[in-house]
């Protein structure tokens, strides 16, 4: 998951080359080795091993950038990943070239001291696999599936979800195969379809016309296994198909197509057509609904019309009483032949729900469906079969009950598939984002385009230079190499307005170019890309079920038996009333007997009582709040998130990223001594060039101002360079000692501070601002202000938190005086500063004990310990990896007007699950008394079986309906027109 948001960063970073690596990360990145190494062989180990070391005596990004190069430099080095904060070093290698120990040692050989942590190598390796599951009708079979997953040794978490017919199943990939698991969910008796694996990070599908054999096939086959980076074929003679699994650093699609072409049998490959496994599925399940709904009105509707219309009219009524065999009539015959086909062939599919479902000990909705309309059905058989045998019985038959009953439910299915299908059009509209075709630019070694070819979308390699017209979507997330233009992102991060681009700035897949031509070289394509992240993450929020659903699982349960124990004892209750004269017999209609009334008031708490509108209520509201979310540039990691951030009621927040921009810029200088202003910052900027600090880039770049190469200027030289953690640092430029950094590292070199500096100094921090002071040769030279500004509308979001009765914490690594004014300045009235990262994780706590549901709001690595400690943690867009994968939202923008969108959203969409459960528990508790005949007495009103059906069916699509309402959900009005800082939010 760590890399999960690495393609996020496209977001974030800006510049090319080696500035467009820094984007991605706060620590430099150098270029991991190939998944296999050169010289492993096909048939050599290729399991891959994780090792935890460690590191004791790193200080800054530095050191850790010094300790991951060198141990990528190793052959059979997979990955390594620094964690300065922890000291510890990560690695995943291969055994059959390199060890733990020479790991070990070359990490002591960079200068640290390092150490191999046992426990943690031995860790098992976990995968994830997303699953279809056909069949299911309600949570009783969604817990039933979940269980069976649970219990396969190597399952390490289970989440099936009805709303999406989805499992999401993290396993251990040694321990159990997913073929195992799709065998697993279909013992319990439903269809699975693998959608995805671990594996298939980067994974493409081909279509081979041509003359298939075996012979052809094995040559194809080896011929793309000798491909670097090539990882699995997978061949499928029926579709005429190739799967392929590879790394896209070292190939792409584009050279499977020339190895297939090039094998002279005649053979041409392209990318299989698009499709969807689970939208094409899905619209699969609504035509065989609509299917079977449409054959079951040519049967129902004759049915329908013999036994409650054609009564009426007198020549029709007296055909259909025409006897056939003693009491039996042309009616009875007919109503029988025709309800037939409808119980037993339209409605087989609730005879193999229910089978399924009462295999494993467990009962679901088919089971009362079945149960029902068997009842009305062969009590009807015996009735018609009766008045056959007899010259005296006259039958009264409820054929029009069970295939009436189960038309209504199969429009009712109909409609809430179909519905069901409208819930998750958010990453439906995600996923259509990206074009179908690209230009692609090809180049002299000079640089000079020499060739446009127009390729499909899904062909683009890493590398690759695609031209981007007006008014085009970007084909790929990948930096400008050429040209400028402004590029609307809001269909990625909701931001309104078009942003600039010009060379060496990121763009994003998906968006669309506005005016001028670019050039962009891509980065990352496929499932890396920024958009499929987003939809990975928009799906796993949608599985993730929301702690309220636990109340629908827990009645699941017994809901069903119950239902069943309730509609056997109704039929009991009013059966022995009619035996023993306990009501009056003005109260059974005409045309029945006690035993009748009985019955169909048995049916009809059996049919009325549904299970599916409960399991429901939750998924379909979480479903299309999370999917609203995303279009808002909210992502909302999933129903827990949603469920904690409506309760929250204190935000705590970071400062620098923030509350303010996270770019410090320097915004005075004050010089000591009489020297030329560019020749100060020549100095200083050669010293200060080689360190990564934040504070470090704001002083180079605003030296760069001073030089007419602004783009790529060349610094001095500096010797003895020396970076001192949280002071600053110190070199040798041009033979003069310079020292650039804080208060405490002046007087540590045993420079003097003149009162006239010390005044400089409280002024610059009484104005919010970092004073950093310049020595040269041992006397202090100058002192730079460096701020951060507050982030446009900081301040008007803070006041309206306190209007929602939400309390606001500043709590910052910074100093007292730079913290003080910050707050002051937004509105804030409770401030801590200096805070370590340890430090804000315990103040979080400290105000959960407190009795408050608490978010946390930051940008940095600093803040994740907070923000995995919050009730709920949210991540600012533009902040790092580790921050982000610490996070429960992640606002996309970057802007903090989306910390109100959050909260108002959850609000919204738990006030809809709130009148989900409303509806569906008032449904049932008022529903089946009503069904049971418990106002009969009173009113004289009975709920025929076949409209209890029908209510039964229309309370699942309410609920669905009821869902779907969330897609209309606006931001606050009060941000619609909140003018912030001149500048208006749409």
């Amino acid at each position: 998951m760590a890399t999960k948001f690495l393609s996020l960063a496209c977001i974030r970073g800006t510049g090319a080359g080696d500035g467009y690596s820094r984007g991605l990360s706060p620590r430099p990145h150098y270029p991991s080795m190939p998944k296999y190494p050169k010289g492993m062989s096909a048939d050599m180990d290729r399991s891959e091993r994780r090792a935890l070391f460690s590191v004791t005596g790193m200080t800054c990004s530095a050191c850790a950038g010094s300790v991951e190069k060198a141990v990528k430099r190793l052959p059979g080095i997979k990955e390594a990943v620094i964690d300065v904060l922890n000291n510890r070093a990560q690695v995943m290698f291969y055994p059959s070239f390199v060890n733990e120990e020479t790991i070990r040692e070359t990490i002591e050989d960079v200068g640290f001291e390092a150490t191999l942590i046992m426990e943690e190598t031995n860790e098992k390796s976990t995968q994830v696999c997303r699953i279809l599951i056909k069949g299911m009708t309600c949570t009783t079979c969604s817990s039933t599936v979940e269980s069976a997953l649970g219990s396969v040794h190597g399952v390490q978490r289970a989440q099936v979800a009805l709303a999406t017919e989805e499992a999401e199943i993290h396993y251990d990939p040694i321990t159990v195969s997913h073929d195992h698991l799709l065998n697993t969910i279909e013992d319990t008796g439903f269809e699975a379809i693998l959608i995805s694996t671990g594996e298939d990070v980067s994974k493409i599908h081909l279509q081979i016309d041509g003359p298939w054999n075996d012979g052809s096939m094995r040559i194809i086959q080896e011929s793309l296994q000798a491909l670097p980076g090539v990882e699995k074929i997978e061949i499928d003679t029926n579709l005429k198909k190739c799967s392929l699994s590879y790394k896209p650093d070292l190939t792409g699609p584009r050279n499977f197509i020339q190895v297939i072409e090039s094998t002279g049998s005649g053979f041409k490959a392209k990318i299989f057509p698009k499709g969807n496994g689970r939208d094409s599925h899905r619209q699969e399940e609504i035509n065989q609904y609509y299917k079977s709904f449409k054959w079951s009105l040519v049967f129902t509707i004759p049915v329908f019309l013999t036994s409650m219309v054609f009564m009426y009219i007198p020549v029709l009524k007296h055909g259909l009483d025409t006897k056939i065999v003693n009491m039996m009539t042309v009616g009875h015959l007919l109503r029988w032949i025709l309800s037939t086909p409808v119980q037993f062939f339209i409605g087989r599919r609730f005879y193999t729900g229910s089978y399924k479902s009462l295999r494993h000990g467990s009962a679901n909705m088919d089971v009362l469906i079945a149960l029902g309309t068997n009842a009305a059905y062969f009590y009807s058989v015996y009735s018609v079969l009766r008045a056959a045998a007899s010259p005296h019985f006259e039958a009264t038959d409820f054929f029009e009950t069970s295939a009436m009953l189960i038309s209504f439910i199969l429009l009712g299915k109909y409609l809430e598939v179909k519905a069901k299908g409208k819930t998750s059009e958010a990453i439906a509209k995600l996923m259509d984002l990206t074009p179908d075709t690209a230009t692609l630019l090809t180049f002299d070694t000079e640089g000079n385009v020499v060739n446009e070819e127009e390729i499909d979308s899904r062909l683009i390699q890493r590398h690759d230079v695609i031209k981007i017209i007006p008014g085009a979507k970007v084909a790929s997330d990948g930096f400008v190499t050429w040209g400028q233009s402004h590029v609307n992102e809001s269909m990625i991060t909701g931001e309104a307005r078009p942003v600039g681009k010009r060379k060496g700035d990121t763009v994003i897949g998906g968006t669309v170019n506005e005016n001028g031509v670019l050039y962009i070289k891509a980065t990352r394509v496929g499932s890396e890309s920024a958009l499929s992240q987003i939809v990975q993450l928009v799906e796993s929020a949608q599985m993730a079920k929301a702690p309220v659903q636990k109340l629908a699982d827990r009645i699941s349960k017994f809901f069903v038996p119950l239902v069943i124990l309730l509609s056997f004892s109704t039929f009991l209750a009013w059966f022995f009333a009619g035996k023993f004269n306990g009501y009056p017999e003005s109260w059974i209609p005409s045309s029945m007997d006690s035993f009748q009334l009985a019955l169909q008031f048995g049916i009809s708490v059996m049919v009325i009582a549904c299970p599916c509108a409960l399991g429901l209520a939750t998924p379909t509201a979480v479903m299309v709040g999370t999917g609203v979310g995303a279009s808002q540039g909210v992502l909302i990691k999933g129903g827990q998130a949603l469920e904690s951030a409506h309760k929250v009621n204190c935000i705590v927040f970071d400062k620098t990223g923030t509350l303010t921009i996270g770019k410090p810029l320097v915004v005075h200088t004050r010089l000591l001594k009489n020297m030329v202003l560019r020749e100060f910052y020549e100095l200083i900027a050669a010293a200060e060039v080689n360190s990564e600090h934040p504070l470090a880039k704001a002083i180079v770049e605003y030296a760069k101002k001073f030089r007419d190469d602004e783009e790529n200027p060349i610094w001095a030289e500096a010797h003895n360079f020396e970076s001192i953690t949280g002071h600053g640092v110190k070199a040798i430029v041009h033979n003069k000692q310079i020292i650039v950094g804080n208060k405490s590292l002046i007087l540590n070199n045993g420079i003097p501070i003149s009162i006239d500096a010390e005044e400089i100094l409280t002024e610059i921090e009484g104005l919010a601002q970092t004073g950093i002071l310049v020595s040269i040769d041992n006397q202090l030279t100058g002192i730079l202000a460096i701020s951060d500004p507050l982030k446009p509308g900081a301040r008007e979001v803070i006041s309206i938190l306190k209007s929602m009765k939400i309390k606001s914490l500043l709590v910052t690594g910074d100093n007292w005086g730079t913290a003080n004014s910050i707050a002051k300045e937004v509105g804030i009235s409770d401030v801590i500063a200096e805070a370590k990262p340890e430090d804000k994780a315990e103040k979080v706590k400290e105000l959960q004990g407190s009795g408050l549901v608490v978010a946390m709001v930051g940008d940095g690595i600093n803040d994740s310990p907070a923000l995995v400690a919050a009730d709920v943690g949210m991540a600012i867009g533009a902040g790092t990896d580790i921050a982000i994968e610490a996070a429960d939202i992640v606002l996309m923008k970057s802007n903090l007007e989306d910390v109100i969108t959050a909260i108002d959203l959850s609000r919204k969409t738990f006030t809809r699950i709130r009148l989900n459960y409303i509806w569906a528990l008032g449904y049932n508790l008022l529903g089946i008394p009503i069904a049971a005949g418990v106002v009969f007495p009173f009113t004289g009103f009975r709920l025929p079986p076949w409209i209890a059906g029908a209510a039964m069916a229309a309370s699942s699509v309410s609920v669905v309906c009821c869902s779907l309402l969330l897609r209309n959900y606006r931001r606050p009005r009060i941000l619609e027109t909140l003018e912030i800082q001149g500048i208006t939010t749409v």
